[in-house]
């Protein structure tokens, strides 16, 4: 009987499956529209700037400036996502973009579009991305177990792949019915978001902060410089980022499409095969994780982007590119997820908001000035050219993973924190306590 009774707490705190916890789907599907929308509206600017007598220069600079925005707000994001309700905020960034989006759907129906309307609201959306990116992970923790993190981050790059296969074929295909579709039905998505937050029963209020504590933005910076290994790996990130950014590689496929006189409903699959290379990778990135040793995946990850930018400058066809691209975004969402294993495993809880911004806006702000080459590449040289460049910058990318500390690397669970002390160095792998 005292088994009986001593084994009854234990059942009770084994955690529910993820499939059943209802607050952590119903941000998954919240999160999964909006996601769904961005994808729909990203597509559809550059055929819109292209379809109103633009350049690819334009597009790319729009896109440059949309990168750039996103990255600079991550950091306002993450420090919010520590100091105010963090459903609020993601509420308010949807909201946002429903009003934007809503605004030019309604313009470019009554032929009045202009360049500086589509770059004021690709920026402005691009703003909220930023702020509402760090805020979901963030969230993240406060719905799930810990015994369940990898998992959760998993499923989370299931929602954001399948976002980047469905919605350019989406924004396509409502583009070519009507030039103001794609950006209503963003606007819809982002409202029905919106309502879905609403579903999430526990509060998602921070932490007070202590007496004299000051939550400021630079603290994210400087976990992350304390850490040697995630130094190496955002170093890598951010090259490969500059070379392979979505924005950058969709604007480059776009514009190969639209010089060999490709529809755009043929561009929106052209860019959805492309992203069914994330979707796999993201349905295979937990069995991949716990299977192969964190050395190997980052190693062949970081050289795959080198050996495709070779296939693309050299593989004629438009199909054969996307399956390229495809392969290339494979390694997406297993990278990530370790990644955020990695960060989850080291980062006091109390920082994450602000690390996690710290981070978006590390991964991000090389990407502009991918983004704005590959638009000038193109007007300039062609194609061939713009791959050719990928391959440089991923190859100089990929060096640091080289390194002796990523070639000896020990899975995330041996560098978990144990204090809650930022100033903790992690340097190391350190055993659990106990």
């Amino acid at each position: 009987m005292a088994d009986a009774v001593t084994q009854e707490p234990a059942r009770q705190q084994e955690p529910k499956p993820l499939l059943r916890n209802a607050d952590f789907q119903a941000l998954w599907t919240s999160e999964a529209f909006a996601a769904l929308a961005k994808e729909t509206a990203e597509v559809a600017y550059p055929l819109l700037i292209l379809a109103t007598g633009g350049s690819a220069f334009y597009a790319g600079a729009v896109g440059s400036a949309q990168l750039i925005t996103a990255s600079l707000m991550s950091i306002a994001g993450g420090t919010l996502a520590d100091r105010v309700d963090r459903r609020l905020l993601l509420i308010a960034c949807n909201m946002v973009r429903v009003v934007l989006l809503g605004l030019l759907a309604l313009l470019v129906s009554t032929g009045h579009t202009h360049p500086a309307v589509i770059f004021a609201v690709a920026v402005g959306s691009a703003a909220c991305l930023g702020i509402s990116n760090p805020t979901g992970l963030a969230v993240i923790k406060q719905l799930v177990p810990p015994s369940q993190l990898t998992q959760a981050t998993a499923q989370n790059q299931v929602r954001y792949f399948a976002a980047t296969m469905g919605g350019p074929p989406a924004g396509g295909a409502l583009f070519a019915v009507g030039r103001a579709f794609p950006f209503l039905t963003a606007a819809l998505a982002f409202l029905v978001s919106s309502v879905l937050m609403l579903f999430i029963r526990k509060p998602l209020k921070v932490e007070n902060a202590a007496p004299g504590e000051k939550r400021n933005a630079a603290e994210g910076f400087r976990f992350l410089a304390r850490q040697p290994v995630l130094r190496l790996l955002i170093i890598w990130i951010m090259g490969s980022n500059m070379a392979f950014t979505h924005t950058g590689v969709f604007l480059a496929l776009i514009a190969t499409a639209e010089s060999r006189g490709a529809s755009s409903t043929f561009t929106g699959l052209l860019l959805s095969i492309a992203g069914i290379g994330g979707v796999v990778g993201s349905l295979l990135a937990s069995p991949i994780i716990k299977r192969v040793p964190p050395p190997v995946l980052f190693l062949t990850a970081a050289w795959i982007g080198p050996v495709a930018a070779v296939l693309l400058a050299t593989v004629s066809g438009l199909v054969p590119l996307g399956i390229i691209v495809a392969c290339v975004f494979l390694r997406g969402p297993i990278t990530s997820a370790l990644f955020l294993a990695y960060l989850a495993a080291m980062a006091p809880d109390k920082t994450q908001g602000r690390v996690l911004g710290a981070v978006m806006f590390m991964s991000m702000v090389a990407a502009p000035l991918g983004v704005f080459g590959i638009g000038t590449l193109f007007d300039l040289a062609g194609p061939t050219w713009v791959f050719t460049a990928m391959g440089i910058v991923s190859a100089l990318a990929a060096l640091p993973t080289l390194s002796s500390r990523i070639r000896n690397l020990a899975p995330p669970e041996e560098y978990a924190v144990t204090t809650v002390d930022p100033a903790a160095d992690q340097t190391s792998p350190t055993s659990k306590e106990t």
